[in-house]
């Protein structure tokens, strides 16, 4: 049984984002949709010594395009962002080895699409955790209208017979299309992470996964579900 998801790219997104993507066979990055102003796509948390700070790129705040037409507005951002992780991770046991390949990326002027940085970060942690499913893109497969509907179309042109959705999208997925195309609708758990080693103060889950990557590097594993030695 083939298992696909199917998800908007987000910046340097959390632990369970790439659980997700190690589950499945085949996770279509669905970049193609409208692009949303204050949310993960531009934007992503870490732990410092005064609480959690919030890291965004600056896209504008035009909500009339796709996130793939998304276009990064100013380059004093790449630095600050990098210099961030340096002040609030540095101490960190496996921060050299981490930020040697994420920054070569935050810091390439070339990249001034907001879906192409996500997705060349996305691809570099894959590879650091040694994640192998498929990545492959929404405008691979083309969109049809209709909300669900969108969804059970790319699933069908994937040959998925399972769909699995984070547990938010419960509040518009018309589950019977789904069954009317003899695919399985999963929802994925995000509960139960265990904690690890972390700098500043009390424990959250809800930070960049670069948080886990640089206190346990290659051990990240070991506090993820889905995702192996």
């Amino acid at each position: 049984m083939k298992k696909v998801a199917i998800l908007q790219s987000n910046y340097l997104p959390w632990k369970g984002y790439f659980d997700l993507i190690a589950y499945v066979d085949e996770f279509i990055i669905y970049d193609d949709m409208q692009y949303t102003n204050r949310d993960w796509r531009n934007r992503t948390m870490i732990k410092t010594p005064n609480g959690l700070l919030w890291l965004s790129i600056p896209v504008g705040t035009n909500t009339k395009r796709t996130i793939r037409e998304v276009l990064i507005s100013e380059k004093d951002w790449r630095n600050k962002h990098c210099q961030n992780l340096k002040s609030n991770y540095q101490k960190s046991p496996f921060f050299d080895e981490v930020y040697l390949i994420i920054s070569d990326i935050i810091l390439d002027d070339n990249i001034n699409s907001l879906s192409e940085l996500n997705i060349s970060l996305i691809n570099a942690i894959c590879n650091y955790l040694h994640i192998e499913t498929k990545i492959s893109y929404c405008w691979d497969y083309g969109l049809i209208d209709g909300k669900t509907e969108r969804l059970v179309d790319l699933c069908q042109k994937a040959n998925a017979s399972v769909y699995v959705s984070g547990p938010s999208a419960k509040n518009y997925i018309d589950e019977q299309l789904f069954k009317s195309k003899n695919i399985q609708l999963e929802w994925f758990n995000y509960e139960g992470y265990q904690e690890y080693p972390q700098l500043w103060g009390d424990f959250t889950h809800s930070v960049s996964i670069l948080d886990l990557l640089f206190n346990c590097g290659k051990n990240a594993y070991k506090y993820m579900r889905y995702v192996h030695d």
